[in-house]
């Protein structure tokens, strides 16, 4: 890696409701073989998106990553009717960042599915 170029960032949509997911609390994690290294907690604001990068440019590197959604206590505070045991609660994409690259990796998310991308 050179000069720290790159940089991580989230967005997290509800499309059950139409709106962002405002509150959902995100983990992230390095991943080296079998070692799993919290690295930061953050909290998504009224826009679904993290205040800053959820990795910033100056904790930038290259490797593994895991960011864990934790989708189920979100989705309590936005249907108290859902079932006791909920079909999805935290919500964990792998992923790697090969470059010094903006990573964007929102997640669409509603109480019975969910989808992510590599966005810009």
């Amino acid at each position: 890696m050179s000069d720290n170029r790159g940089f991580l960032t989230t967005h997290v949509l509800d499309t059950a409701r139409g709106c962002p997911a405002a509150g959902m609390v995100i983990d992230l994690y390095r991943l080296d073989g079998s070692a799993r290294t919290h690295l930061c907690q953050k909290v998504t604001n009224a826009d679904g998106r993290t205040d800053g990068p959820i990795l910033p440019q100056d904790a930038f590197e290259t490797g593994n990553y895991e960011l864990v959604f934790q989708a189920g206590a979100y989705l309590r505070t936005q249907d108290a009717s859902l079932p006791a045991t909920l079909f999805l609660d935290e919500v964990p994409i792998r992923f790697g960042m090969a470059e010094d690259d903006h990573y964007h990796v929102p997640l669409l998310i509603s109480p019975y599915s969910f989808s992510t991308y590599r966005g810009s």
